[in-house]
């Protein structure tokens, strides 16, 4: 099944349903002679979709509601904290080409604070599925959820089968390995599960963790790596700072918990723009090169 087809199965169950996008069709394109007057197109306004999203949920509607993610998370921001955060309405905000997604674009259109900047607003959740496969399991759990959302829209194909047992909170556990913990969410999930290949191949005892949702995190995950193995690694496509490896921070300060934490992660800089394999050997973040990372931060444990 496609998105939008789900959408527009979804649709036909439940009228409270709108799609909305501020002129961002890629992945609805054929939506609009489907849903008719429940496809709004505000065009390049970012605001006004917000705005007229939060005055829909007022009315009973569950507006899902597209734009790129820099713009809609930024441009956007005011709107999202003050006319659904506030009130809590169930807005669901889905951003295209968050963080390495972005590849060939520049800096401006590079959503690599999208995490930090959406969480830190109090009712709104965020679910960032590894791939298109990751998406589709949760997705439907996402939307008819009371509460707002921020979703960071993927449509790569898969790297490896997900559990179909999707649970808000709760994250996706491969393997309970006790040397190195690999905790993940997105796009970086792919090649995270390679260098956790790599790392068994060279008789390391391994958990990879998709994260699935940042927030509710699954705190009960997170902890029983921070707490059971030698040495727990962010990975992600965004800032360090307001992403995972703060929100690690944060969960191990709040619980009292000392851990060796290596993050992996855009240190408070832009991505060089590229495609997508050259970002990756640019920013040193392909599967070998978390692997020697790794290597050297666990050998140094001593």
């Amino acid at each position: 099944m496609t998105y939008e087809q789900f959408l527009k199965n979804l649709a036909d169950r439940d009228e409270r349903l709108v799609v909305m996008t501020a002129e961002n069709r890629a992945a609805i394109r054929g939506l609009p002679p489907l849903l008719g007057n429940r496809f709004i197109d505000t065009g390049i306004t970012e605001q006004t979709m917000v705005g007229a999203a939060a005055g829909l949920a007022l009315r009973g509607r569950i507006p899902v509601a597209h734009a790129l993610a820099c713009f809609l998370t930024m441009r956007a921001y005011e709107f999202i904290r003050t006319d659904v955060g506030i009130s809590g309405l169930p807005v669901k905000l889905v951003g295209y080409v968050p963080g390495l997604l972005s590849e060939a674009n520049g800096p401006t259109h590079q959503a690599i604070e999208d995490v930090a900047i959406m969480r830190g607003v109090p009712p709104l959740n965020v679910f960032c599925p590894a791939d298109f496969n990751d998406l589709m399991i949760g997705i439907e759990k996402i939307v008819l959820d009371p509460r707002p959302w921020y979703i960071r829209y993927t449509d790569k194909p898969h790297a490896v089968e997900h559990s179909t047992e999707f649970e808000i909170g709760k994250a996706e556990q491969f393997g309970n390995g006790t040397d190195v913990a690999l905790l993940t969410y997105g796009e970086m999930f792919r090649h995270a599960f390679q260098a956790r290949e790599m790392l068994e191949a060279q008789g390391k005892s391994v958990r990879l963790i998709n994260l699935r949702t940042l927030k509710p995190l699954d705190e009960e995950a997170v902890l029983n790596a921070l707490r059971n193995c030698a040495l727990t690694v962010t990975i992600e496509d965004h800032f360090r700072v307001g992403g995972l490896y703060s929100i690690i921070a944060e969960l191990a300060l709040e619980n009292r918990v000392t851990a060796n934490v290596e993050a992996i992660g855009l240190d408070n800089k832009w991505f060089k723009p590229a495609l997508m394999a050259d970002v990756l050997e640019y920013e040193k973040l392909r599967a070998v090169d978390l692997v020697e990372r790794i290597m050297t931060r666990f050998n140094a444990l001593g």
